[in-house]
Order: structure tokens, then sequence, then C-alpha cells
């Protein structure tokens, strides 16, 4: 397996009598060139017992040739002594060493100086002690080397000045037991070894941890899994990489050697490890006590695990909480400890000592699952009264903070006194952390509560802040006008203040501190503030639909809200430019949200803008300087604050063309209304003509006045115009222009004036005739005769009057359509003539 010797220059560093090999390890430092790696290297040792695979380990792990058991061959001594060999392929440069196995039979029983001092060796001069064993050997004093380190530890600790070494466990032929489970076993057997080391003064409380870091690693079987065996070691392999860099698996080499003084280094410190005479093993006497006790404490432990009275004990444990379970326990546990001191105690005192107090921490240890679980009982029970207890409070009325202040003294009485029923008497175990755990769990649930019961009630005030306001600020916000926003801030003003009084007053019961109360105030006043803002921007979404409403409002109707009639005396410009204000002022109101009460200029622009005709006129006069001075060429408005603009000067000025464009149709109508009706009832001929005729008519007049025939002459030929005027409809025939009316009339005239002949001749007579046919035909070609209609001449009169009103408001009107406008007018004038 492993690789050339060349590479790795395997070497018999300390042979099987104790003797050091000088000449070796100087031969090993000139091949490997060691002395020039200054203090860049490391140090490997590897122990634990006999043919436990530690060379066939260190050969796959450091690509070593150290010589391997044939296990064909038998189980025998591979290693003797000590061997050193040069790690291949890692860096820095790492030296391993290979101790001879404890335990083994070559050596006997007896003869275990050797081991003590080549692990002591090797915990002097590595950094990093690799101590192999067995999975299933974890809890069993030899196999673990647990007496062994003990004796190194102490000895260690008075022979060198300390030097933190890592200890590596590698546990050899892992099972289907977690590591998980595994190493906190062994670590809390190495504490224990430490602990009852003694020390000298000065490291009297010197904790493990400044002499050694503990590391364990578990290794599948590498004759049932060599390829997982492998690819496992390949892994454990990168750890030993750069291992003397900080945070590395090396100590933190405290008095380490340079490179070049290893050889004297190593020579001296077994020349001290050979003179110490403490390191002999054991009187015969202690060592059989220790064998003995443990078997004895090892028995008292399994009867213990199996003993019924425990086992219903622990099943009812599981279950729910027992009475008495303290007494219980520690009645079972007094039985197992009397039997241990009654067959144990005619052995060494300190011994006997020693492993009943061993004897105890694995008792107590296994039973202390059993007396965790009551806890938890005790813990949730207490928990769940707590939460009962304080709801009942609630519901009672009482104040949130005094009912959890109760409920929890009550609760935390009851888990003492049951802690108490289930203490054991053997044992010191201390409940004040689930005790804690218990408070932490209390406070949770009450802040959990406290957070539900605040949020439902900032939602309840929340829901009766919408109700008072959503309502009357909507309301409000349609009628729109100049003391909208005034109301608005006496509204708000007032519901939130009410709001909060009640609010506070509720509140008062939890006990919070200001500045929580504060910020739930606060929220609520954002609250309400953020609900106008919410509906100031909807009705400015709509802002359009309202002017329009509200221009339509203002034109239809007169001043006392009644539908105008358009008579042809009402004075369309003005009341357009009154409507027009009225839109405008609605849209200077909605143009920004305005909750504090500060002055602007917004209305004053705008009307100067658009009633003015300042947009108009800038714009034709920007138009020629290229220049920009229009005030609502911007996106903001001045001295307002832009989380409060809801319509920027820009939108206005879009939104007042949209609107203007949109209106122009219902002023179009009014005109042609007052048209018509001015046609239909203008009847009678100027009052200049009148006065003509009368001035020019005198002399006729006087005759007519002189001559009573005239008159009766006169009267017959009002008759007969009279007749005429109903027989040929003269009014409905001009409804559609004096042109078509002349034709029409003229056309009608001669069969209508034969057939009133007809008929006056007829009752001269005293025969009656039927329904003349000149007529009927007089009719059908009045029908049929093609009459032209001149209603463009109303319609060209219209924008005529359309144009002058947007003369007024300073729209801008081309040369062309001026012109075009003053013939329609001279056209006009040439049809009425006519």
């Amino acid at each position: 397996m492993g690789q050339s010797e060349e590479e790795c220059f395997p070497t018999q560093l300390i042979d099987g009598n104790g003797e050091f090999n000088v000449e070796g390890l100087d031969t090993f430092v000139k091949k490997t060139k060691l002395s020039d790696s200054g203090l860049s290297y490391a140090v490997v040792a590897i122990m634990g017992p006999q043919s436990s695979g530690k060379s066939t380990l260190l050969n796959h792990l450091f690509k070593t040739s150290f010589r391997e058991m044939d296990a064909f061959a038998g189980r025998s001594q591979t290693t003797k002594g000590i061997w050193m060999a040069k790690c291949v392929g890692i860096e820095p440069f790492t030296l391993v060493m290979d101790l001879e196995g404890t335990d083994g039979r070559e050596r006997g029983e007896d003869d275990t100086t050797f081991e003590k001092q080549s692990a002591l060796f090797a915990l002097a001069v590595a950094d990093i002690v690799l101590i192999n064993m067995w999975c299933h050997d974890i809890g069993r004093e030899q196999a673990a080397n647990k007496p062994l380190l003990k004796t190194v530890f102490q000895v260690m600790l008075r022979l060198f000045s300390p030097r933190k070494t890592t200890l590596l466990f590698v546990i050899r032929d892992k099972t289907k037991t977690p590591m998980d489970r595994l190493e906190p076993v062994l670590r809390e057997d190495i504490q224990k070894i430490w602990d009852l080391v003694r020390k000298p003064e000065a490291h009297k409380n010197t904790p493990l941890s400044e002499f050694f870091n503990v590391e364990v690693v578990g290794l599948s079987s590498y004759e049932d899994k060599e390829k997982v065996f492998k690819q496992e070691v390949a892994e454990l392999r990168q750890r030993f990489f750069h291992s003397i860099s900080p945070g590395g698996l090396a100590g933190d080499r405290r008095g380490v050697v340079p490179a070049s003084g290893f050889s004297f280094s190593s020579q001296e410190i077994w020349k001290v490890i050979k003179e110490n005479r403490d390191l002999d093993l054991p009187a015969h006497k202690v060592m059989v006590a220790t064998v003995r006790c443990e078997e004895i404490a090892n028995e008292k432990l399994h009867h213990l695990a199996t003993d019924e009275s425990w086992l219903e004990l622990q099943k009812a444990a599981e279950d729910g909480l027992v009475p008495g379970f303290g007494r219980k326990l520690s009645s079972i546990l007094e039985k197992y400890f009397s039997e241990y001191d009654g067959e144990a105690i005619y052995f060494d005192e300190g011994v006997r000592k020693e492993k009943r107090l061993l004897l105890q921490s694995k008792a107590l240890d296994f039973v202390y699952s059993a007396y965790a679980t009551m806890l938890g009982h005790l813990r949730s029970n207490a928990l769940e009264a707590f939460k009962i207890r304080l709801e009942q409070s609630l519901k009672q009325g009482k104040g949130f903070a005094n009912a959890v202040r109760d409920s929890q003294q009550s609760c935390l009485l009851v888990f003492d006194k049951g802690c108490e029923d289930a203490a054991v008497k053997q044992a010191t175990w201390d409940a004040s952390k689930v005790r804690e755990k218990l408070c932490r769990d209390i406070d949770s649930h009450a802040s959990s509560a406290q957070t539900a019961r605040l949020s439902e009630l900032t939602a309840n005030y929340k829901k009766r802040l919408t109700q008072a306001l959503s309502e009357p600020v909507e309301s409000l916000l349609e009628a729109c006008g100049k003391e909208t926003w005034p109301s608005i801030r006496t509204l708000l003003k007032r519901e939130t203040e009410a709001a909060v009084t009640d609010f506070l007053d509720v509140v008062t019961g939890f006990e919070l501190d200001h500045a929580t109360i504060d910020a739930m105030v606060q929220n609520l006043k954002d609250y309400s503030k953020s609900l106008v803002e919410k509906k100031a921007r909807e009705e400015a979404a709509k802002i359009l639909i309202r002017m329009k409403d509200r221009f339509s409002t203002v034109f239809s109707h007169d001043k006392d809200s009644m539908p105008r009639v358009w008579t042809g005396k009402e004075d369309i410009r003005a009341i357009t430019k009154d409507a027009r204000a009225e839109a405008l002022s609605l849209l200077s109101v909605m143009a920004v949200i305005r909750l504090e009460e500060r002055p602007d200029k917004i209305e004053s622009t705008l009307f100067s803008s658009f009633m003015d005709g300042t947009v108009s006129d800038t714009s034709s006069h920007n138009r020629r300087l290229g220049a920009s001075t229009d005030p609502l060429a911007s996106s903001s408005w001045e001295e307002v604050p832009p989380k409060d603009v809801l319509l920027t000067p820009v939108q206005c000025k879009s939104l007042w063309r949209q609107f203007k464009s949109e209106t122009e149709y219902t002023v179009t109508q009014a005109i042609s209304a007052q048209e018509a009706h001015k046609r239909n009832n203008n009847m009678l001929p100027p009052a200049w003509a009148i006065v003509l005729m009368i001035v020019l008519g005198f002399n006729e007049l006087m005759m007519l006045l002189k001559n009573p025939l005239y008159l009766l002459g006169l009267f017959v030929a009002f008759l007969l115009y009279k007749a005429l005027w109903v027989q040929l409809d003269v009014p409905g025939e001009f409804q559609h222009g004096a042109l078509a009316g002349v034709l029409s009339i003229t056309a009608k005239f001669l069969p209508t004036v034969m057939n009133l002949l007809r008929k006056l001749a007829e009752e001269a007579q005293g025969k009656t005739t039927q329904g003349a046919p000149g007529y009927s035909a007089s009719q059908s070609y009045r029908h049929q005769s093609p009459s032209h209609t001149v209603s463009s001449t109303i319609s060209e009169s219209v924008s005529s009057n359309i144009s002058s009103l947007a003369d007024d408001d300073a729209e801008y009107s081309s040369p062309a359509l001026v012109q075009r406008r003053n013939t329609s007018n001279v056209r006009e004038t040439e049809i009425s003539e006519m």
C-alpha cells in the first residue's frame, strides 16, 4: 500500500527496549532535509491497541510504508518501539510516528511501562496525536486508553511546559450508531479524566482546552467496506494540509523548536521520560480493585436498566405527570447504590469511592431523560394554564398587564411545586433552565397576545376612522368649493382627536412605554391623513367629469336652479364665462391636497392663465421670442410639497384644453337654439321699416279714412290674405329658410287662389263639392318639390358667435379663419335680405 522507502524514509526512532536511535534520526533528518523547514513542520503520532490497524491507517492516510500485520499469519505484534516517516505529498513538511500498540501479549499484562512512556513521548513531541480505537470499545476503560491518558495527563503537567496538542480520536469500524451520539460520550470521558487528574497549583483550575483540542472522526471497516474506508481516509487526509496554519488541525504550537534542533530535543525528552519513576504501573491491589469495582458498577447499571419499577415509572413519565416522581425514582436509585456499597466494601477505599461516583454519575445520566420529560410536562401544563387563565381574566375586563402578571405568578407557583415533587435526592439537578424557558414561553405568548389585541384594537379604530371620514370627505370633495379644504381639515381634526382620545383610554391597561404609545397614536393620525389623501386622489382622477358636470349645471340652469330656455335674451358669452369660471375653480381646489393651512397661488395662476388669456398671449409671444414664460409649463406648484400635488400645472393645462373641447358643443347647441327662437318669433318688420311706412303712407292713410269704401275693400283683402296665409302655411314653409319658402309659396299660390274662388262659387250656389284636385296637386307638389335647406346659414352664424366667445377667452385665430367668418356673415346678410 505504502510508497517507496526513498520517498517516506521509514526509520525506527526508539526500539522495543527503549533505546533511542540517534544515528538513525540524524540520517532521517539529513535525507528528508528536515533542518531546512525552520518552524514550518508538523509532527503526527498514532497510539492505540495492538493490531487495531494503526500502520494500515497511516499508510493510507500519509502514503507511508510502515509494516502492516499479515492477517493470514495470525494476530501478533507488528510494530515494535516507535517508528517514524515523512508524509508524502502533504504541505508543510509533516513527520508521522507509529507507536507500538498497547495491551500486547508479547509484553504481558504487567509490563506496560514502555506503553505509557511512548504515549507520553508522543504527547510531548507531536502536534497531533491520533488515538486509534474500535467503535465497540467506546466506554471500556482499557480499550479506550482512559487509564493511560489519566497518567499521561498528570505526568505531562509536571514535566513539561504546557503546549496545546490536538487529540484526534479515530473510531474504527463505525456502526449504525451516529457519530453525534458517540462523540459526546467520548468527550465526556476525556473531561472526567482531566477533572480527576491531580494538577500542580499553577494549573489547578486550568481547563482541558488550554492543553488539548479534542477531535473525533469515524471510519468504516477496512475489510468489509474497503472502498468507503479509502474515500473517508482521503477526506481525512485533506485536513492535514496546512495543518499548522491558523485554524488548522495542529494546536497553537507553543514552545515548538526549530527543525534543526528537533533531533536533540527529542533525545532530551525521551531521557527525562525514561528517568521518571512515577510512570510505573499501579499496585496490584489497586488494579484489582479498579477492575472489580468497575464490574460491580456495570452490573448494577444493567440491573437498573431492566428494573420493572423503573420501566413502569419511565413509561408513566412519558405519558404524563407522575405524582411523587422524585420520591419513587430516588428509592429505586438508592436500592442499587446500597447494593454496590455492600458488594464493594472490602476493596480499596479510594478506588471504591471513585467507582461509586462514576456509577452514580452514569445512573443519574441514565435516568435524567425521565426527569427531563417530567419537567417538560410541568412546563407545557403551566403554559397552557397561563393561556387559559389569561383569557379568562381578559374576558372579565381586567387590564392586560395586570392579567398577565397575575396569571404568570399563579402558573409559576404551580410549576415550582411540581419541580419540588419531581426532584431526585441523589442528584443536584437544577430546574432553573426549564423555568427560564417557561418564563420565556409565557413572555412570548403574552407578547403575541398583546400584539394581536393591539392590532385588533388599532384595526377597529381605523375602521371607525374610515366610517367617520370616507363618506363625508367624499361628499365635500364632490361639492368642491372654496370651503372644501377648511371643512375637511376641521372634520379630520375632530374625528382624529376623538378616536385618539378613546384609543388612549383603552390602551392604558397595556402599560406600554410612551414611545410605543406615541408611535401607535401617530399611526392612527397617519392613517386618517392617508385616508383623506386617498379620497382626494380618487376624486382628482375624476376631475374632468366633475368639471363638465359643474359647467353643465351652471350653464344649463339659472340662479333658481331651473332649466334655461334660450329665448334670445340670454347673454351666452357671460353665462359661458361664469360656467367656465366655476369649473376652473373646481380644478384649482382639486389641484393639491391642503391638509395644512398654508396659502398658495394656484387659483390666481389658473384664472390668470385660462380666464384672462395669459397662457394664450404669452404662448404667441413666446413663439416670436423663442423663450417660455408660461407659468403652467412646470411639473410642480410653487410652495407646495411634491407629496401634496394631485394635478401638476402641465396636467391642469391639458385638462383645461380637453374640458373646453368637450364643452364647446353645449355652447354651440345653446347658440343654435337661441338663433332658432329668434327666427320663429320675429314675424314683424323692423321698427325702422314700420316708421318709414307710416311716414311714406300718411297720404294713403288719410285717403282711406275719408273714403269708407276703401276700408271695406281693405277688409275684404285682409280676409283673402288671411285665408291665403292659412292655406299656404307660410310659417311652416319658411322654417327651412327664406329662399325655400318663397319658391314653395310661389309654386302653390295660383292653385290655392283658384281653389278659394271655386269654394266661394259653390257656397254661393248652395252646392257641396269635393276637395279640389288642384289643392291636392299643390300639396303633392309642395312635398315633392326640392326644398333646398339653407340651414348652413344658421350654422355659419352660430360658428361666428362661438368664434367671438373664443376671442373673448383669448384663443388664437388665424387671419384666414377670420376672413372665412366675415364671408359667412356677408352671405347670411344677403340671404336674409332675400
